[in-house]
């Protein structure tokens, strides 16, 4: 018994200040992304189509004009720095990112890891390149995400990873 307690304590002492513990790989799109965005499920499937356009029409492209054709009025929002509303969200990128619309693209340009649809929430994960805090001269590499929940074919609210800046 003494031995199982020495070799936990060791593994965890391992996981936590070992060198091992700093290691990472990189996190890293497939493919084709595009790809991930369907599903023999009509229901999942039209959430995911959806989803797809959120990202290259409206985040992609900044085509905040067309956000009724994918987003509710009510739009819950859960990022700390936009607004609840389609138009608190319209109003984030157009007026405080002050993004302008440019083509939109026949496939995602966006790095994608996974897209999981499941009752009525669709969540992306995506590769993100950080600055390390501790050396601003080196990034390294997490996961972002977005999730929707749908409500009449429309994105209703979202979860991001965001931070306050």
């Amino acid at each position: 018994m003494a031995d199982m307690k020495f070799a936990v304590v060791a593994l965890v002492a391992s996981l936590g200040f070992g060198g091992a513990a700093f290691a990472q790989e990189a996190v890293v799109g497939v493919k084709n992304a595009d790809q991930l965005f369907t599903s023999k499920d009509p229901a999942l499937n039209h959430n995911k189509q959806v989803t797809y356009k959120i990202i290259t029409v409206l985040l992609e492209a900044n085509h905040w004009d067309q956000a009724d054709q994918y987003l509710t009025a009510r739009y819950i929002q859960h990022n700390p720095n936009a607004a609840s509303g389609r138009q608190g969200v319209v109003d984030y990128f157009t007026k405080v990112l002050k993004v302008k619309p440019t083509p939109i693209p026949s496939k995602t340009k966006t790095q994608i890891v996974s897209v999981v649809a499941e009752g009525d929430i669709v969540t992306v994960a995506y590769p993100r390149e950080m600055k390390d805090p501790k050396d601003p001269t080196k990034t390294y590499s997490t996961t972002w995400f977005d999730s929707w929940r749908f409500k009449d074919g429309k994105a209703d609210e979202h979860w991001d990873s965001a931070l306050k800046p």
